[in-house]
């Protein structure tokens, strides 16, 4: 637990700082970080631009606004790593990244069952979200197309966790519980994280000893 804390309190402490200093363009900044495929997790950027809201400095719909349009700059460059890379270049490359064809074939059949809608549903879902811009570079998606299902999937995921964090911002002071809660919230957080993690390079490890 103690590992777990540390890394919570130095994302925690990059994410106040960016936030407090940049305000909606720090997280403009943040968000487009975790949709670059980077592990900085929008449940504690979101939130803490919530509980900015509580303090009155910030405003409620303008920071999920924020954050939806970091997803959407954010996703640019593997959007377009997949579209000019294409098959051939994961197929060569992905390796190094620990990405092989059945992720491909994964993607291209995702793609292919549910079309653009995938990108909105996507948006709206914890750890995938941040990954999906690729299988839609991949698959061609319209450019056009591809960001207004970013933003459209991404807004209601940013207003919820910003409305979180507005709502403990309002009850911080008035009930100590919250404090205790909340750490066991971001502590459950990063575990899942790191399992998710550990899952993903296993399985790619025992693909390639094959």
């Amino acid at each position: 637990m103690t590992v777990i804390h540390t890394i919570i309190a130095a994302m925690a402490a990059f994410i106040i700082a960016v936030i407090s200093a940049g305000g909606y363009l720090g997280i403009v900044i943040l968000m487009a970080i975790e949709s670059a495929c980077i592990p900085l997790p929008s449940e504690i950027i979101m939130p803490f631009g919530g509980y900015l809201v509580s303090t009155g400095e910030l405003n409620l719909y303008l920071v999920a606004t924020a954050g939806a349009i970091g997803c959407n700059v954010g996703s640019i460059p593997a959007y377009e790593l997949g579209k000019r890379g294409g098959r051939a270049a994961i197929l060569r490359w992905g390796k190094y990244v620990l990405l092989d064809a059945h992720d491909l074939e994964l993607s291209e059949r995702f793609f292919a069952r549910f079309g653009s809608i995938a990108v909105l549903i996507a948006r709206m879902l914890p750890v995938v979200r941040s990954f999906i811009a690729l299988p839609a570079g991949v698959a061609a998606m319209p450019l056009g197309r591809f960001h207004l299902y970013t933003f459209v999937g991404s807004w209601p995921f940013c207003f919820g966790l910003a409305w979180i964090g507005m709502k403990l911002g309002e009850a911080w002071d008035s009930d100590p519980r919250l404090k205790d809660w909340f750490h066991r919230a971001d502590a459950v957080i990063v575990a899942v994280g790191l399992v998710a993690v550990g899952w993903f390079l296993w399985t790619r490890w025992k693909r390639r000893v094959r």
